[in-house]
């Protein structure tokens, strides 16, 4: 326990510049997301909202929440990839999807999302074994796929579409598709500095062996369809018209994101809907923001109840088992009728002990 402590401290003590510079542009991006949405929806009627919520029909609706929940699915397979790449292969993929699934969903919502869904993880995997330090590498090689779906995604429509982002970062279309070509090399040039040898970085416990390059190929392709997925959710929900390129779409869901993502807002709430309403600002405003409204319920609010339902029946069922085992073996006692068994279990009901059971 010292060791991994100390590691702890020494890796604060060294991020600890950079976490001020992080904190800093968050606050940035949310005071700035505030004064927007403020400016944007002031004018907003909102029985003219709460019409466009009624307008939408019940298979949208369905055909959105289909492409979150297989979003989802996807998302499962951010931690099952990250244990396989950090040798803990014991842990089955229900575990993993337990803990992707409530870990972002919480950590998200919540805000704080390295140390929200950070303890959401380690509370799930030290069950199987695993401490803070695996937690901490999971989280390092789940934010390494999210950010190469992320360069992929967005490098790619940037450089499609470069349009579509100016009415975002206000900067000039040949600049977003530099910055575009500029993702996708350095994507590249990270695949070919895999090729050679494997790649290893940190030091002593903390360190860890980067994928190759097929199965980064595999990371990539988790990421962008992840995004992917989200990003169809929310064409489906817009409205009819006018009629709106996906790509356009694609640039704006991303953006919206990244920003979402960087300002570390719990649920990235106002961040989004700022940047998607400047972004579409080709729709009536009271139209999208039903469209927005939909979206937070579908990808925000229902997967955060769903997984903190997951948990506490998760940790009833914890307590329920060890009791029934308690149950179980005190009518074995009184069965036979022996004193020792009171004093001492035989060794078949050691183990099937409360120890082993969270692992199940």
């Amino acid at each position: 326990m010292p060791d991994v402590t100390g590691g702890i401290a020494r890796a604060i003590d060294e991020r600890v510049g950079w976490n001020r510079i992080g904190v800093a542009i968050g606050l940035l991006i949310v005071a700035v997301a505030a004064v927007t949405l403020f400016r944007l929806v002031r004018d907003v009627d909102l029985d003219e909202v709460i019409a466009a919520l009624r307008a939408k029909s019940a298979r949208t609706v369905l055909v959105a929440g289909g492409f979150v929940a297989a979003g989802y699915v996807t998302l499962t397979f951010y931690d099952f990839f990250a244990l396989r790449t950090i040798g803990r292969a014991s842990v089955p993929y229900r575990v993993a999807a337990l803990a992707s699934l409530t870990s972002y969903a919480i950590g998200h919502n919540l805000g704080a999302t390295a140390f929200t869904g950070g303890l959401v993880r380690l509370r799930i995997y030290s069950a199987w074994g695993l401490g803070i330090i695996d937690v901490a590498k999971i989280a390092f090689i789940t934010g390494l796929t999210f950010w190469l779906g992320n360069a992929c995604v967005l490098g790619v429509a940037l450089t499609y579409a470069p349009a579509a982002a100016s009415a975002i970062n206000l900067l000039p279309a040949w600049t977003n598709r530099m910055i575009g070509l500029s993702g996708l090399l350095a994507i590249v040039g990270y695949l070919i500095w895999l090729m050679p040898r494997p790649r290893v970085i940190g030091r002593s416990s903390w360190r860890v062996v980067l994928p190759n390059l097929p199965l980064t190929l595999v990371q990539i392709g988790i990421g962008a369809v992840d995004l992917g997925l989200g990003a169809l959710a929310m064409y489906t929900l817009l409205p009819v018209s006018p009629a709106t390129d996906f790509v356009a779409l694609l640039v704006t869901f991303v953006t919206a994101t990244l920003l979402g993502f960087l300002s570390h807002a719990p649920g990235s709430l106002g961040v989004v809907e700022a940047a998607m309403l400047v972004g579409l600002s080709q729709f009536r405003k009271e139209e999208l923001l039903a469209s927005l409204l939909i979206f937070r319920v579908l990808y925000f609010v229902l997967p955060f109840v769903l997984a903190v339902l997951s948990l506490g029946l998760r940790e009833l069922w914890l307590m329920a088992v060890p009791a029934a085992a308690g149950r179980a073996r005190d009518g074995r006692t009184f069965e036979r009728g022996s004193p020792v068994a009171d004093v001492a279990p035989p060794p078949r009901d050691r183990e099937a002990s409360p120890r082993s059971s969270p692992r199940v």
